[in-house]
């Protein structure tokens, strides 16, 4: 039989097991800033608490604790409703040069041309992303009710966020025009207030290539960009790379994704000069392989690897003057840290670099009985900064 003495003995020594990993836990979730020291950025960062105090850290939710089940589980929550992420949002379609349409949707309203407001918040989604997704959502409603009381416009992609066809074109990981024209558009409708930028993955590949194709010239007072592949060939043989929740979960609703704006779209596809092969199209399991039969065919490369090169963003970070946060994660399984220019953000003054260990794919996830967003927090301290 056990005594009284040794079962406290187990229970101490138990309890300080306990206590030492999640102390562990805690200390390696810290914040890890890359950026020049004496340049805009650090200064930016530094009036950010969520990214610059001592507790700056983000613990990840005990259950999330890989980057695939990060980002599996914010895939999961796409329709997610909660009292942080409920909008109404007001649309406007935009009729592009070429026939192509491109859906605005504003929160809380689209502003009157005689009712100006200060800052306008451009939001550019990921891949098959749309206004409807949940970080969407909450970026939206965060922004509008934070201090600086933003207008925010969400710019679907052609084909996304049910936005017709209108057009054979389709949208990619490089391609900036329709960025450079909605933002144009802005500004000629509200030339006093200051536009500021969100983009999530491709959405963040596009915002970061703009940034560095304009340099001062760019419309944008100051962005973010939230999981940003940078290099990527290095994403994309991430994303084809075979394992048990990317076969069996992200890939399928990523697919399902992509194949819905096909079916919906199938007259204005099957009519394109390009001569898709929707059968195929229909038959991909992997996002390589509609690369390879959709993007890498109407943009004239051999393969989606080729394709992948081209739209790399890395020597565009070089290029960027105004201010920019990035904000990645270490054990992303989509867009692998080992794409991320850091020692490009920590000679380039106007940059930041924001790297958690625990994150995945636009998740990262924090808390517990009620998992939150954790860069809500950073977004919104940036753009205050810049505005201080």
């Amino acid at each position: 039989m056990v005594s009284l003495e040794k079962k406290l003995g187990y229970a101490a020594a138990a309890g300080a097991t306990v206590y030492y990993g999640v102390s562990k836990y805690v200390e390696n979730s810290r914040v890890e800033i890359v950026a020049d020291q004496s340049g805009e950025g650090q200064r930016l960062i530094s009036q950010c608490a969520s990214l610059s105090s001592p507790h700056a850290r983000l613990v990840p939710t005990p259950y999330l604790c890989s980057g695939m089940l990060q980002t599996v589980y914010c895939t999961s929550q796409a329709l997610k409703q909660d009292a942080g992420s409920r909008v109404e949002y007001v649309r406007e379609s935009k009729e592009m040069e070429d026939g192509g349409t491109v859906s605005l949707d504003w929160y809380p309203e689209q502003p009157a041309r005689d009712d100006e407001p200060r800052v306008i918040a451009v939001v550019v989604p990921g891949l098959g992303g749309s206004a409807y997704e949940y970080h969407v959502r909450s970026v939206a409603r965060r922004l509008a009710e934070g201090k600086q009381r933003m207008h925010v416009v969400v710019s679907n992609h052609r084909g996304s966020g049910r936005t017709p066809l209108t057009s054979g074109r389709l949208y990619n990981a490089y391609d900036t025009s329709d960025l450079r024209d909605v933002l144009a558009h802005i500004h000629e409708r509200y030339p006093q207030a200051a536009l500021v930028a969100v983009g999530f993955s491709l959405g963040a590949n596009l915002l970061t290539r703009y940034l560095g194709e304009l340099g001062d010239r760019a419309l944008v007072r100051a962005a973010v960009a939230v999981s940003c592949p940078f290099d990527t060939e290095i994403a994309g043989r991430a994303l084809s790379a075979p394992g048990l929740l990317n076969d069996h979960l992200f890939q399928p609703n990523l697919m399902a994704t992509v194949k819905r704006v096909v079916t919906r779209n199938l007259d204005v596809i099957r009519a394109s000069p390009i001569n898709y092969d929707v059968d195929a199209i229909m038959r991909a399991t992997r996002m390589s392989e509609i690369d390879d039969l959709v993007t890498a065919r109407a943009y004239g490369h051999k393969d989606c690897w080729a394709y992948y090169r081209a739209a790399s963003s890395v020597e565009f970070v070089d290029r960027i003057r105004k201010p920019f946060l990035a904000i990645n994660a270490r054990d992303d399984p989509v867009t692998p840290v080992q794409g991320v220019p850091q020692e490009r953000f920590a000679r380039n003054p106007a940059t930041a670099l924001a790297l958690v260990r625990h994150g995945g794919h636009i998740g990262f996830f924090t808390g517990v009985v009620r998992p939150r967003i954790w860069y809500l927090d950073p977004v919104a301290e940036y753009f205050d900064a810049v505005f201080a």
